[in-house]
C-alpha cells in the first residue's frame, strides 16, 4: 500500500484530489496539510511514500520546501499539482527529482494516468534485483536514437540539465559519484543518479564500482573518452 499525503491550501481542491485517490487501488491517504509548516510536520509524523504538493501556499512556496524534503525525507516521492506556470518552478522541480508536474485543474483521467505511471515505476524499482537497460527503459522511457530529437527525452529528464551533467563529467578525468554531481548541480543525489544512469544507458558515460574510504562500493561515472 502506497501512503499518500496532500499538501494543498484550498480545501475544495484537496477534497477533489482526495476523491480521486480513493478510486486508486493500492493507495491510501495518510494526511493532509494546508501550509508549508503543516506539510513538514506531516512528513515528520507519518510514513509517507508520495506527497501531492502545491506551489502556492500561505506561508512558503512549495518549491522552497523541495530542498528540506529531499534533505530530511529523501525517500519521499513528490508530484507537484499547481496553478503555477512559471518556468522557474518547473526547472527547480525537475532539479529535485519531482516525479511529475501537473497544472490545475487536473481532471480524473489525467490524475489516474499519472498515478498508474507512478505505481508502475514503483513496482519496477521494488521488484528489480539489479538495474539493466530494460529496467531503465521502463523507468525513464526509450533511449534517444537521434541526438536532435530533444523533445523525445523521457519524463524527468530535462535537456539543459542533461547537458550540464555531461559537461561536469567531461571536466573531471577521475570521474564523479552521483553525490558529487548532485552537489555541483545543486540537486539531490537521486536526481543526479537519474541523469547519470540515463547517460550510461545512451552510451555517453561509463560507470565503475569502486571502494570508498569506509570500504563500501560506490558507483563512479566517467566520460567514454576518458
Amino acid at each position: 500500500m502506497i501512503n499518500v499525503a496532500i499538501a494543498e491550501d484550498d480545501f475544495r481542491v484537496a477534497q477533489i484530489h482526495e476523491g480521486y485517490l480513493e478510486k486508486e487501488q493500492d493507495m491510501q491517504i495518510v494526511g493532509k496539510a494546508m501550509n508549508a509548516t503543516e506539510t513538514m510536520d506531516l512528513l515528520k509524523d507519518k510514513r509517507i511514500d508520495l506527497i501531492l504538493l502545491d506551489v502556492y501556499m500561505p506561508d512558503q512556496l512549495g518549491t522552497e520546501l523541495l530542498h528540506q524534503i529531499r534533505y530530511h525525507h529523501p525517500g519521499v516521492d513528490i508530484i507537484i499539482i499547481t496553478a503555477a506556470r512559471d518556468k522557474a518552478f518547473l526547472e527547480k522541480s525537475l532539479g529535485y527529482g519531482v516525479f511529475q508536474y501537473l497544472i490545475k485543474p487536473v481532471d480524473l483521467q489525467l490524475f489516474s494516468k499519472t498515478m498508474e505511471q507512478y505505481k508502475k515505476q514503483k513496482q519496477v524499482l521494488n521488484t528489480a534485483a539489479e538495474v539493466n537497460q530494460d529496467i531503465l527503459n521502463q523507468v525513464f522511457g526509450k533511449r534517444i536514437t537521434d541526438s536532435n530529437e530533444t523533445n523525445n527525452l523521457p519524463p524527468g529528464i530535462d535537456a539543459l540539465t542533461l547537458e550540464k551533467v555531461k559537461t561536469l563529467i567531461h571536466q573531471t578525468s577521475e570521474g564523479l559519484t552521483s553525490e558529487k554531481v548532485g552537489e555541483k548541480m545543486g540537486a539531490s543525489r537521486t536526481t543526479a543518479r537519474r541523469y547519470l544512469e540515463y547517460l550510461v544507458g545512451t552510451g555517453d558515460l561509463k560507470a565503475e564500482s569502486v571502494y570508498g574510504i569506509v570500504g563500501r562500493p560506490e558507483r563512479r561515472y566517467y566520460a567514454m573518452n576518458e
